[in-house]
């Protein structure tokens, strides 16, 4: 069974990841400065991001990644 049936909203997810990856390079910071700067490990930074699963996360973590990006929470959950 694919990551893809076992949840309706695998692209929402992967969609979610690749925005925080975007917004992140955008203002010139490292997973590992990203997630220091939100108190979480690099290496659930780099789960949450990467394109190839799924990591649950928070309104809390991406609250707190918005705020430290200077963005709204919605850019991160855009999914066109």
């Amino acid at each position: 069974m694919t990551n893809e049936s076992k949840n309706k909203h695998y692209d929402k997810y992967i969609r979610m990841g690749l925005n925080i990856a975007l917004q992140r390079k955008l203002k010139n910071m490292t997973q590992a400065d990203l997630a220091e700067a939100i108190n979480i490990s690099r290496t659930h930074m780099s789960n949450i991001e990467a394109p190839n699963m799924i990591t649950a996360v928070s309104l809390e973590v991406i609250f707190n990644i918005s705020d430290v990006l200077q963005i709204t929470p919605d850019v991160l959950l855009k999914m066109d």
